[in-house]
């Protein structure tokens, strides 16, 4: 009787973290790491990372414990412009042949309501290593249509260049660029 009550015990202890890891459906398109920074102050220059991947963890009786883990090659910034994007993968900017790949690590996760929230997490981009806040929110989670579960969220937060080493300055308009990193992830059986 006492080796069935531990078991039954054990199966119980087990079963309450339910915490599920989602993969970033990059492979379908579903999943995006874009920026926007002003240009001189007269205009947005908007731009992507067409390279990443990773994985984020939430548990819905648990939303304090939701993880995010992305890794982002650099040289695959996009501005739709050659020779700007040559210029973005310099030393000026990303030094992408230094460091190839940014990063960012959830460090906690705070929900308001219906799944939004803020996170807070190290980004490390062009060798320096910084904590940042994102406004999160939930875009939708369920069923589809191939009988797998997904659910996707959109995360903004504002960088400033300077702090990640970034020595081009286009003046005081664009110091600072928005980050915005929509993801929709696949639950992982």
């Amino acid at each position: 009787m006492k080796l069935k009550n531990l078991l039954l015990t054990l199966a119980l202890v087990a079963g309450t973290s339910q915490a599920a890891t989602y993969q970033i459906d990059t492979k379908g398109a579903h999943a995006f790491v874009q920026f926007k920074i002003q240009h001189l102050g007269y205009s947005w220059l908007y731009g992507r990372f067409d390279e990443f991947s990773g994985t984020f963890d939430y548990d819905e009786k648990d939303p304090a414990a939701a993880s995010i883990n992305m890794t982002v090659i650099t040289e695959s910034v996009n501005s739709n412009h050659t020779m700007r994007d040559k210029h973005l993968r310099s030393d000026d900017f990303l030094n992408v042949e230094q460091f190839p790949e940014a990063t960012f690590i959830s460090t906690s996760f705070t929900e308001s309501e219906n799944g939004h929230g803020q996170m807070s997490g190290d980004l490390t981009l062009n060798g320096v290593t910084k904590n940042i806040q994102l406004d999160v929110k939930l875009v939708g989670a369920g069923k589809d249509p191939w009988g797998g579960y997904r659910r996707g969220y959109e995360a903004v937060g504002e960088i400033k260049l300077s702090e990640f080493n970034i020595r081009k300055s286009l003046g005081p308009k664009s110091e600072s660029l928005i980050l915005t990193i929509s993801v929709e992830g696949i639950k992982q059986k």
